[in-house]
């Protein structure tokens, strides 16, 4: 965003000040600060995080002729209280060696006995893994999902540990056939920026993009 923000202050004449770190961090710290807080924006990702921030009365309302034109309303909140960026893919990630694409087709699929010791995945604490199951809700019904949920918690190949990387690193490994993670974390790691452990660990996997046949995969 280096190049996006001195450009902003050439123009503007503003000096931006940017802090990073955790958002439910920066959450709570809005919290406390409230009206003293010194905090124009809060830039994060997932729609939880986003809805945690609303549900506190963090933001405000923005009417921005630019941001409607640009920004899909899907991607919108229907109060104009924030916008999406971007967005992130969360596939199947399966292994060259031991599956089959033929074998994949949707979400609902990973709680089919045949993947029994086969899955590995985050905490269900993980941001990114409540919103899965949230879409899964909302398409699905609760009762449904739950049931879903049990099942792919009795196909785990291990208990949830580590981040999208470690669930990749793990079906590279042979722990796991089948994970789910966000797309650009196999980029990063066939990158070559986290070191070539990594990017041979995930060139050994591939992305399945599930539920083409109706919903489409789930977007953070």
């Amino acid at each position: 965003m280096k190049s996006l923000i001195n450009e902003f202050e050439k123009s503007k004449k503003i000096k931006v000040n940017i802090i990073t770190g955790k958002s439910d961090e920066f959450i709570e710290r809005l919290k406390l600060e409230g009206v003293n807080s010194e905090a124009d924006i809060l830039l994060t990702t997932d729609i939880a995080r986003l809805s945690r921030a609303k549900d506190n009365n963090l933001f405000k309302k923005v009417n921005s002729k630019i941001l409607k034109k640009d920004i899909p309303s899907i991607y919108t909140s229907k109060d104009n209280d924030w916008f999406g960026l971007s967005i992130r893919a969360r596939p199947i990630i399966y292994s060259k060696e031991r599956v089959n694409i033929n074998e994949l087709k949707d979400y609902q699929q990973l709680a089919d006995k045949k993947w029994k010791g086969r899955i590995c995945m985050r905490s269900s604490s993980n941001v990114y893994n409540q919103s899965l199951v949230a879409s899964l809700i909302a398409n699905n019904g609760k009762r449904a999902t739950a049931d879903w949920a049990k099942s792919v918690v009795a196909n785990m190949a291990r208990d949830s540990k580590g981040n999208d990387r470690a669930q990749i690193l793990a079906v590279a490994a042979g722990e796991a056939d089948i994970a789910v993670a966000n797309t650009y974390y196999h980029a990063l790691m066939l990158s070559g920026k986290k070191g070539s452990e990594q990017q041979a660990a995930a060139k050994k996997v591939i992305p399945f993009f599930p539920n083409q046949q109706d919903r489409g995969t789930h977007m953070n």
